[in-house]
Formats: structure tokens, C-alpha cells, sequence
């Protein structure tokens, strides 16, 4: 055996043995978790600029509210905004009195959310199958594909991902310590502080995979320790006065609905029927969207079978030590999670919630498989044939990338990746991934560095793993294949600062700012969400040209909304006047507005955005 197969047994409180990390590895495996948190999720913090859409959307909607003082009332551009919970800009809001109104600022909470999302599966994973399994199973969380991409815009769903599952790890342990009270009054604040980050759906899953649990094992019978009635007091007195006070502020709105109606009713229950106005959603072919979680949780999807083989355990064991409860109570949640999204409208990270649980599942399957081979020399072939499976996947993208690079070799590099990007209109696009239609042969010419690194990447780390494998090195086999994952991840974050000025209009809005003065306007030509990074690097308000749409609709219905709507008739006329305009028009939109604006003079131009005016 090598020397990494070696392991030392945790501390049992069940008949069974649970796998440890090697010995004198311990330290040393807690201190590279740490690296590698920092080195994908801290190490992005600074760049690229907030991009726009929902990443510079949310952060304005912190930055207005930091601005005004209204921890209530959403805003943006000065028009409420009023199908978000309040939470998490909240927290970006206490971000930005720490350190000020920048991209640090308000990526950091998001950041801290991905950390404690690794720790609550350390401590879940640990507690239940084994050190190895708990250590694999942040590993797990911070290398994933899924985890890392849909943390790159300003979303709440990492942070909803947290509390939902804590709830879930409270309710386990407070079955097994059933002197420890406290563990129920924190599972309620959970759910409570949930609902202040998005919403029903906090309340649902946790709910939901805690009711088929109990329902499944008989311990309903146990309702009477749940604390039921003063663990909805706790809950009422943290949720409920942010709703009540939000439902007082803003009545008067289309129709005459106020708040609870557009929060509660449109945003919820017809947005899961598919009849929320506006539209602003989309849905993933049922094939796509199941298919796409190989993707979102790889490499660690090519270990699936190590999660699925621990049904045959939920199947035949009692329900009465952790191990087996955690192994049900994630299967139950992830199962809730993905067939609810299935059924819904959705966006990919939607599921976000189900990687937590599923991560769990593929560290104890991979932890015991290891173990298996190493204590007892029971061969895992299945390991071998998921790390073969992963070397072969690295070696065709290898041989991919550096067909792309050598084709591009003598193609000069464009600083500007937008101009050799394929575009598309995506409009009426609105799942989170669009842009990756975008890529095109030419622009691998401003991808170097990061492709070559990705392909040296994957054409090494996959293979060697396997080697390991073969060796029956297990523990130094998993950590070389996250090691070479985080590699990949930090490639990627270089890539996506090359698409800065194509998914973001920071350098615009900086060029605007350089020949602004009193008096100027400044407009948005479509959606607000199209050049939605103006409005927090300008911090000014911004007039909207055919824009009252999506997620600017309802706001703008109320008596007290700010006059920024206008129609192209009123730019026409507006033009012409004596005040000096900027008008920022999307690509898609340019042959539209140079056919209704023929004097016009080009003050910047940038991956196919353009800033107009009007004068000098």
C-alpha cells in the first residue's frame, strides 16, 4: 500500500468505521482547503468589473440603498425594486460601509457565503461518514464547476444554499442530542434568515425534505420535541417585520397592486406556472437541464456512481444513527430540489441548493470506496474507471484547445475580445450561460494564456490522478485531481477578465464621466439591464429609451416613480434640444438607433457598444 492509503480511524459513536485522513496529513489537508478557497474564490474578488445584468443590477440596488438609508424599499435608478429579498444586500450594504463602494466590496459577502458553504459540508460530512469524507466534501464544494460560474455574478443562491441546508444539519442533530434545544432555535433562524434571501422556496425545501424524512422513518411521532410553537415565534420575529413594513411602504402599483400581490403571487406562484408578467425567465429542455449538473458538478459528477451505490445503504439500513439519516435526508433534498426546478421555470443555478447534498453523497461514497481498497483490500474498480473516464475527457479538451491556439498562433491579439466574438441577440435570451455562444475561432488569439494553461492542465493532472489510482495512492489521487481542478478555475477567472469589456460597460461609463458636465444626460437605449454596470460607475440616475420592461415594469407603475421612461419619439425630440445627451446603445440595438438618430457624433466605442451624443 502507499504511503496515502494509509489512514487513521475517527472517533465512532456507531459500529462503523469511518474513514479519517492519512495519518500526518490531517493538518496539512485543512491548511490546502484553505488554499484553495483562497486561491479560486478570494483571488477573484478585485476583477473583473461588475458585469452587466443581474451582477451590476443587484449591486446597485446595494449601492442606492446604502445611498438612501432605506433598508426596506429596493431600488434601482431610483424605481423600486420590489421581486428581491432583502438579505443579501443587505449584507453588501454592510460591505460597503466596511470597505467602501467597489468590486471587492461587493463580491465579498458572496465570497464568504461560498466559504461557509464549504465549512457546513466539512463539519456535516465529517460528523457523519468520517474526517476523509467531511474533508472531501468542502474540497468537493470549492473545485466545482457549478459552484465557481454561478459565483461570478452578484446572485443569491450560494447564500440560499447555506440556509437551507443548515436547517436541515440542525434537525439532524437535534434528533440524535435531543438535550440540545438549541440546535431546533437555530434551524428555525435559518430558514428565517432564508426567507430573507429569497423568499418561500428557503422555507419549502427545508420544510418539504424534513416532512418526507419524518414521513419515511416514523419519527414524526416525535413532533412534541420539535419546539414547534416557539420556533415559529423565533421565525415570525426575524422574517416577518421586513414583510410587514415592505407591504406597508409600497401599495399603489399596477392595477392596484401593492407589494404582497407582485412578491408573493407574480413572482412565486405564476412564476413557477410559467404566467409571470413580464416575462423575464426561460426553461431548460428537460434533457438539458439534467444533463447540464454533469457539467455544474464535474469533475466530481464522473463520481456519481460513488453517491448512487449509497441508495442501496438508504434501502437497507434502520434509520437510527447519523450516517444513515444524513445519507436519506440528502438524497431527499437534492431529489426535492432537482424535480421542483424540473417541473418550474429555472434558470441553471436554480439548483444551486442541490450541490451541497450531493457533494456530501460523493464524498462518502468516494471516502469509503478508498477506504475499502486500502483497510480491507476490496478492489473499488469503479474509482479506475472514473478517474480513466476524467483522463480521457482532459485529454480530448487538451487536444481541442491546442488545435484552437495553434490555428490562432498568427492571429494578432485583439485587447478587445468583443470585436471577434460571434454575436447573437440575445434580446429575448435569458438564461445565465448565453454568452458562452458567443466564442469564436478568432477570439482564442486573446485567450492564450488562459487556454494554455487550461489545456497543460487537463492534458497532466487527469492522467496522473489515474496513475494514483492505479497505485492505489486514493487520497493523493482525489486532492491532485482538485488541485489540477482549482488550477483550471484560476484559468478560467483569467478568461473571464479578456470578456471585461464585453460583459461589462465599466469602461464606457469611465469615458462618459470624463466629459460629462452639469446639465448632460445620460440614456440607455432597450432594458436597463443591457448597460445596467453605467449606473453603478456613474452613480447618477440614467433615463431609459424603450426600457420600461422586465425587471424595471412593476416599479414604474407607482405614482412616486422618477420620470427616466421616454420613447423613441421623445429621444428624436430630445436630441435636437440644447442639453447635451450620452446614449448608450447595446449591439444589437446600434442598427435600430443610427436609423433613428442620423446626426450623431461616437464619443466611445467597445465590443460592439457604442456611447452617442448629441454634441461636443
Amino acid at each position: 500500500m502507499g504511503p496515502l492509503c494509509l489512514s487513521a480511524t475517527s472517533t465512532v459513536p456507531v459500529n462503523e468505521t469511518k474513514p479519517g485522513a492519512p495519518r500526518g496529513l490531517r493538518s496539512a489537508s485543512y491548511w490546502m482547503l484553505a488554499v484553495v478557497f483562497a486561491a479560486v474564490f478570494l483571488g477573484s474578488l478585485f476583477s473583473p468589473p461588475l458585469l452587466d445584468d443581474a451582477d451590476s443590477t443587484h449591486a446597485e440596488a446595494a449601492r442606492e440603498m446604502f445611498v438612501s438609508g432605506d433598508y426596506v424599499t429596493l431600488h434601482i435608478n431610483g424605481v423600486r425594486y420590489l421581486e428581491k429579498a432583502p438579505l443579501p444586500y443587505w449584507l453588501v450594504v454592510a460591505s460597503y460601509h466596511l470597505f467602501g463602494i467597489n468590486e471587492f466590496s461587493t463580491r465579498l459577502p458572496m465570497a464568504i457565503s461560498v466559504l461557509l458553504l464549504g465549512v457546513l459540508a466539512l463539519v456535516w460530512g465529517r460528523r457523519a461518514f468520517g474526517e476523509r469524507a467531511g474533508i472531501y466534501a468542502a474540497l468537493f464544494v470549492y473545485t466545482a464547476a457549478g459552484v465557481f460560474l454561478f459565483t461570478r455574478i452578484l446572485i443569491p443562491d450560494v447564500l440560499l444554499s447555506v440556509l437551507i441546508a443548515a436547517p436541515l444539519y440542525f434537525f439532524l442533530t437535534a434528533l440524535e442530542s435531543r438535550a440540545d434545544s438549541w440546535r431546533w432555535y437555530a434551524g428555525y433562524a435559518c430558514i428565517a434568515l432564508g426567507v430573507l434571501t429569497k423568499s418561500l422556496i428557503a422555507l419549502a425545501f427545508p420544510g418539504g425534505a424534513a416532512f418526507i424524512y419524518l414521513a419515511v422513518t416514523g419519527e414524526w411521532r416525535r413532533w412534541r420535541e420539535f419546539r414547534v410553537g416557539t420556533g415559529l415565534a423565533l421565525f415570525l420575529v426575524i422574517a416577518a417585520p421586513w414583510h410587514i413594513l415592505a407591504g406597508l411602504r409600497n401599495t399603489g402599483g399596477q392595477g392596484g397592486h401593492g407589494f404582497f400581490w407582485f412578491y408573493f403571487v407574480n413572482e412565486h406562484f405564476l412564476r413557477f406556472l410559467g404566467r409571470r408578467y413580464p416575462r423575464d425567465y426561460n426553461k431548460l429542455p428537460w434533457a438539458l437541464y439534467w444533463s447540464l449538473h454533469l457539467v455544474w458538478l464535474f469533475p466530481w459528477s464522473l463520481y456519481l456512481p460513488a453517491a448512487i451505490r449509497t441508495i442501496v445503504d438508504v434501502r437497507k439500513k434502520r434509520h437510527d444513527d447519523f450516517s444513515a439519516r444524513t445519507r436519506l435526508l440528502c438524497w431527499i433534498l437534492a431529489g426535492l430540489v432537482l424535480v421542483f426546478f424540473a417541473i418550474s421555470t429555472n434558470q441553471e443555478y436554480y439548483t444551486f441548493p442541490a450541490y451541497l447534498p450531493l457533494m456530501v453523497l460523493i464524498a462518502d461514497g468516494v471516502a469509503r470506496s478508498e477506504w475499502s481498497e486500502c483497510e480491507n483490500g476490496v478492489r473499488k474498480g469503479w474509482l479506475r474507471v472514473s478517474s480513466g473516464v476524467l483522463a480521457v475527457v482532459g485529454l480530448t479538451a487538451t487536444v481541442i484547445l491546442f488545435t484552437l491556439l495553434w490555428q490562432s498562433r498568427r492571429l494578432p491579439f485583439e485587447p478587445d475580445i468583443g470585436n471577434v466574438l460571434a454575436k447573437h441577440d440575445m434580446s429575448a435570451d435569458t438564461l445565465s450561460t448565453s454568452h458562452m455562444l458567443d466564442l469564436s475561432y478568432e477570439s482564442f488569439a486573446a485567450l492564450r494564456l488562459p487556454a494554455a494553461l487550461a489545456a497543460v492542465t487537463l492534458l497532466i493532472v487527469p492522467a496522473y490522478s489515474f496513475l494514483l489510482r492505479i497505485r492505489r495512492r486514493h487520497y493523493a489521487a482525489t486532492w491532485v485531481t482538485a488541485l489540477g481542478m482549482t488550477l483550471f478555475l484560476v484559468a478560467a477567472h483569467i478568461a473571464l477578465g479578456r470578456f471585461g469589456p464585453y460583459l461589462s460597460s465599466r469602461d464606457l461609463a469611465q469615458k462618459i464621466a470624463a466629459q460629462e458636465r452639469p446639465g448632460d444626460s445620460v440614456m440607455i437605449y432597450g432594458d436597463q439591464a443591457f448597460g445596467s454596470s453605467l449606473l453603478f460607475y456613474l452613480h447618477r440616475p440614467i433615463k431609459l429609451v424603450e426600457g420600461r420592461t422586465t425587471s424595471m415594469w412593476f416599479g414604474s407603475t407607482f405614482p412616486d416613480a422618477p420620470h427616466i421612461y421616454l420613447s423613441s419619439a421623445d429621444l428624436q425630440r430630445d436630441w435636437s434640444g440644447s442639453d447635451r445627451i450620452f446614449l448608450f446603445v447595446p449591439a444589437h440595438l446600434k442598427a435600430k438607433v443610427d436609423s433613428l438618430l442620423p446626426n450623431r457624433i461616437v464619443v466611445a466605442g467597445e465590443s460592439g457598444k457604442y456611447v452617442y451624443s448629441n454634441k461636443p
